[in-house]
């Protein structure tokens, strides 16, 4: 089986989760769906609830919050038509915020460009074990540099690192849309 990695970004609330799931639903009836939201408080309780409803109960649903590639590399998950990872960008805040002790305001620049290359890597790493499973995945992003410069560090930092994983992806996916109030525009592939 050949690789495929498709990204869908866009807004929050644009859609995207719900076109990625229509991709999904064409593309076999063996489909996994990775959650990399971790529920930690009512806002999320809430959002994680709304898309467990909306997928169907034929999904098999494996939550992982770092070390993603470990799951590719699985062989159990080569019994999959097609995954579903939603969402990148959480998986990014994911793994910035490792460290709950740092305090971003003061971080060092060289300790900031440290945490940049382990995000890379760990998503670097993820994208090669797609590509040596042979897996499809549909994975969800945000596009984070369209609005306004964030006024504090840490959400300057994140939407920084966010849009270089982003760019990553990108550039390994062979499918790129971007949904802009439900509607999607292919742009790339």
């Amino acid at each position: 089986m050949h690789s495929k990695i498709i990204l869908v970004t866009g807004g929050a609330r644009s859609g995207k989760s719900s076109f990625a799931e229509n991709l999904c639903s064409l593309e076999g009836e063996k489909i996994g769906y990775i959650a990399t939201a971790e529920a930690i408080d009512d806002g999320m309780i809430e959002r994680i609830k709304r898309h467990q409803e909306r997928r169907p109960d034929s999904w098999d649903t494996f939550e992982k919050q770092r070390d993603l590639h470990l799951l590719f590399q699985a062989p159990e998950m080569k019994a999959y038509d097609i995954f579903l990872l939603d969402c990148l960008t959480v998986l990014t805040t994911n793994l910035m915020l490792n460290d709950p002790q740092l305090d971003w305001d003061s971080i060092p620049r060289k300790q900031i460009n440290e945490i940049e290359a382990d995000v890379l890597s760990q998503v670097g790493a993820m994208l090669s074990a797609i590509e040596n499973a042979g897996l499809k995945v549909v994975i969800v992003t945000n596009e984070v540099g369209l609005g306004i410069v964030p006024e504090n560090r840490l959400a300057r930092v994140f939407r920084d690192i966010a849009g270089k994983v982003n760019e990553l992806v990108a550039a390994k996916a062979s499918e790129v849309h971007f949904v802009v109030s439900g509607i999607p525009m292919k742009i790339k592939g």
